[in-house]
């Protein structure tokens, strides 16, 4: 589901629903134990789960003073971002509180 490559997680295949508990448990040991880029280009299906696994991440870096952040994110997830008014997970601005 996701490999490593330097200092950033390459994600790869669905992001959906059905696989984001595993991508989660794949990736639990490398965030928040140093700043990562999460690359997303080599994703597939992408829907709105998505959007809860970047803030958990995002929540578990902060948490640990470590930096996520997303590199080739899709429009469609771009898009679901600014629908659900979550646009700043894909900047470097902290979570709101």
């Amino acid at each position: 589901m996701n490999g490593k490559e330097g200092e950033g997680l390459v994600l790869t295949g669905p992001l959906v629903m059905d696989t984001v508990h595993e991508v989660l448990r794949q990736t639990n040991g490398a965030v928040g134990k140093a700043d990562l880029i999460i690359d997303f280009s080599r994703t597939t299906d992408i829907d709105s789960s998505a959007l809860a696994l970047m803030m958990q991440w995002r929540r578990v870096a902060e948490a640990a003073g470590r930096t996520v952040t997303f590199a080739n994110v899709p429009d469609n997830l771009r898009v679901l971002a600014e629908l659900y008014g979550v646009a700043f997970l894909l900047d470097h601005h902290p979570l709101p509180a």
